[in-house]
């Protein structure tokens, strides 16, 4: 069964990135610390056929496209190699150019039970978000996370992130836990090797959500502000 909450490694020519992804019911909605990504599948005979498009969802410099655009399109067909899932297929951004995925599968049993989700509560969706540190702090995080059904799943090039949370007239909580699921010391020192659990409330509208709550990295306690923009729903 292909439905699940993947870590996705992919390459093109010699670029390579990262990002997280949620496939169920021929749906694919995901992305990374830059890019959304949202798509569809179809399984024909043990062969899943995806069609992605990447959309930038940050202005930060740092985070160059592989396919040079800030849209792109990605069509690819692959099959179960054990557990996980390998990919390969083209661009229209890259002609002439091989894309090769792998699709390892990321544990969600830690996940707290869903919250209830009210009238003027946040809409299911695919949401870009940005952590952001506190006193004076400089790390933070962008991503996306996937809100549904009082559920979250999320991540970037170096994390992912699971967790509930309950909502209705204009506010939600919850409850997130941030893991690695790439080795990120280079990048992020505060979160790196660290299970970060975060709990938080905040204000919500129908384009997306604040929020600002301390978080547990080991034993140290770290202030962070966090924005989400929706990106579409879900």
């Amino acid at each position: 069964m292909f439905d699940g909450f993947y870590k996705s490694e992919f390459s093109i020519n010699d670029a390579v990135g990262r990002s997280v992804t949620h496939v169920r019911g021929g749906k694919l909605l995901g992305g990374n610390s830059a890019f959304s990504h949202t798509g569809s599948y179809v399984e024909d005979d043990g062969e899943i056929i995806l069609e992605v498009t990447s959309r930038l969802h940050t202005s930060d410099p740092k985070y160059p496209s592989l396919l040079g655009s800030d849209v792109s399109m990605i069509h690819v067909r692959g099959r179960a190699d054990g557990r996980n899932y390998r990919f390969e297929g083209t661009s229209p951004q890259v002609p002439g150019a091989m894309f090769r995925s792998l699709m390892t599968p990321l544990g969600d049993d830690d996940m707290p039970p869903a919250g209830k989700v009210g009238d003027g509560g946040i809409g299911d969706g695919l949401y870009a978000v940005q952590f952001r540190m506190l006193d004076g702090l400089k790390d933070g995080l962008n991503g996306v996370m996937l809100l549904k059904d009082g559920r979250i799943l999320g991540g970037d090039a170096f994390f992912y992130y699971v967790g509930a949370y309950a909502s209705a007239d204009g506010r939600w909580k919850g409850e997130i836990i941030n893991q690695e699921h790439t080795p990120a010391s280079s990048e992020h020192l505060l979160f790196s090797g660290h299970e970060v659990g975060i709990g938080f409330a905040g204000t919500c509208n129908v384009e997306g959500a604040e929020l600002e709550r301390t978080a547990l990295a080991g034993k140290r306690s770290l202030r962070l502000r966090a924005s989400l923009k929706l990106v579409c729903k879900a």
